[in-house]
């Protein structure tokens, strides 16, 4: 029982192994082994969800050396619901690669299991130097697989791609290593209590420090004005490894909600919410900047991306706002968002291989061979997104504006999220009627869709109705989830001596 806190991990770093050990097995093979392993940690997201549900911090001292001084790894409710969304995200992603889309290249499920070690490593571990260990997995394995399929496009987004996370890296090191340096420890509970009885002689250096660790989670997170690689590198992926990466940018969300929440949370001293204030207009204009950049797009891809934008600025006025009702409307519409965004990666490539040479462009291509059932899907997830009912889209907006005190705050979220909602209606609406309506004279391609694909897409989509359904009880969770990161003495008390 105890060691089931490390079976995210351990379960897609062996498979991952075999994988790529087993490199000669057939692709049926390979398919079977990396759906039973993906698909396993979803049962086991579930467990460690109801473990997480009491509320009690669950320490893994790797090597049984116990905190601060060993690597940990850490179970609260946080962690607990984003393996859940990851599994089920990559689960359906999966299903919707194995009908082929896996065979334009090599290592592709190898690679799939790293990048689920990665993501979930992040966010279970407990130690900032891990953090950055499993950022750089992540990292790895996504470079490859941005690049899996190959072609000139995919090549150049990959490039600024990994050239900026390179980058990004660096930073992290140098902040890191500052951190250490200073305090003499990156374990993130420890941090948090050294932070509180900080010197004031070193609070400049270590606030630099945690400025770092801003811009470098911003990157990742594609926080204005880091977000430029995002469109072109979303719309060159392939489509399940682009429905995949709606969640990379939440990795950077979840690091900026932890670190800056824990370590230069209400208990810093000096320092304490430092990135508040900066927080609060990066969400207002990256979300304005999502909007602008989806009104202007030419290609179903990159619109879809720029939505991923603006459900990030979304998301982090939620965190900005620092209050439980903010953050539980926050994680509402995290889940939300990172569902909807992968089922419409998806559902655009379905769209895509109807249309001929003209794929994702929009612009005037023969007629679909499934106007209908494809239409009825994207009409359902293009509200969805927009923020209408009766979708969990909707719900999210509501909490989110309903978490806000009526004051010039207040004046400036509703402003932009209602009209930034009204900017992606026009813009799925524009990109809607181009697809389904504008046709030409070309013959179509009488070829159906996938079956397996349509289960996958639609399996992802179903998710905002779900999410309606069980709103109430998830709100309960989501709100003890806020109230529980606010409130830092469990996990001061996590550490030996210090805050215990």
């Amino acid at each position: 029982m105890k060691h089931v806190l490390i079976l995210p991990i351990l379960l897609p770093l062996f498979m991952g192994a075999v994988l790529l050990l087993g490199h000669r097995l057939g692709p049926s093979s390979k398919r079977l082994l990396s759906l039973m392993a993906t698909w396993a940690l979803v049962p086991l997201s579930v467990w460690l969800l109801l473990l997480a549900g009491d509320d009690q911090l669950r320490i893994y001292a790797l090597g049984n050396w116990q905190p601060p001084f060993g690597i940990v790894l850490l179970l609260d409710r946080l962690s607990a619901l984003m393996l859940l969304v990851t599994a089920v995200l990559a689960g359906f992603a999966l299903l919707y690669a194995s009908r082929g889309d896996d065979e334009r290249g090599p290592n592709f499920h190898a690679l799939f299991q790293f990048q689920l070690l990665g993501i979930n490593g992040a966010f279970l571990t407990g130690d900032l130097f891990n953090l950055f260990v499993f950022f750089e997995i992540l990292l790895i394995s996504s470079y490859a697989l941005l690049l899996h399929g190959h072609g000139p496009q995919r090549v150049r987004s990959g490039v600024h791609y990994v050239v900026l996370n390179l980058l990004g890296s660096s930073f992290f090191l140098l902040g890191v290593s500052m951190l250490y340096g200073l305090l003499g420890t990156l374990n993130m509970a420890d941090l948090a209590w050294r932070v509180g009885q900080l010197d004031p002689a070193e609070a400049p250096l270590v606030a630099a420090a945690g400025f770092l660790l801003l811009v470098v989670f911003a990157l990742k997170a594609a926080i204005l004005p880091l977000f430029f690689w995002l469109p072109r590198a979303y719309a060159a992926a392939t489509a399940p490894v682009a429905a995949l990466f709606a969640i990379m940018t939440k990795v950077g969300l979840y690091a900026i909600l932890r670190v800056f929440t824990l370590i230069y949370g209400s208990e810093a001293g000096e320092l304490a919410n430092m990135a508040q204030e900066w927080l609060w207009p990066l969400s207002l204009l990256t979300l304005a900047a999502g909007v602008t950049g989806a009104l202007a797009a030419r290609n179903l891809q990159i619109l879809l991306a720029y939505l991923v934008v603006v459900s990030v600025g979304t998301l982090l006025a939620g965190i900005a706002l620092a209050t439980a009702q903010g953050l539980s409307a926050a994680l509402y519409y995290l889940l939300h968002s990172t569902l909807i965004a992968g089922a419409l990666f998806l559902l655009a490539d379905l769209i895509g291989r109807q249309r001929g040479e003209h794929g994702t462009d929009l612009v005037s291509a023969p007629a679909l061979h499934q106007p209908l059932l494809l239409g009825m899907l994207f009409f359902a997830g293009a509200i969805s997104v927009a923020g209408l009912p009766p979708f969990s889209g909707f719900l999210g907006k509501v909490m989110l504006l309903r978490a806000v005190e009526l004051d010039t705050q207040a004046a400036w979220l509703w402003s932009v999220i209602l009209v930034g909602g009204f900017g992606m209606l026009i813009a799925l609406s524009r990109a809607g009627s181009l697809v389904f309506w504008r046709t030409n004279a070309e013959i179509p391609i009488s070829v159906s869709a996938d079956p397996v694909r349509l289960l996958a897409a639609a399996g992802l989509l179903s998710a905002s109705l779900l999410l309606v359904v069980v709103a109430q009880p998830l709100q309960v969770y989501l709100q003890a989830t806020a109230s529980q990161l606010l409130d830092l003495q469990p996990y001061l008390q996590t550490i030996q001596g210090g805050g215990a």
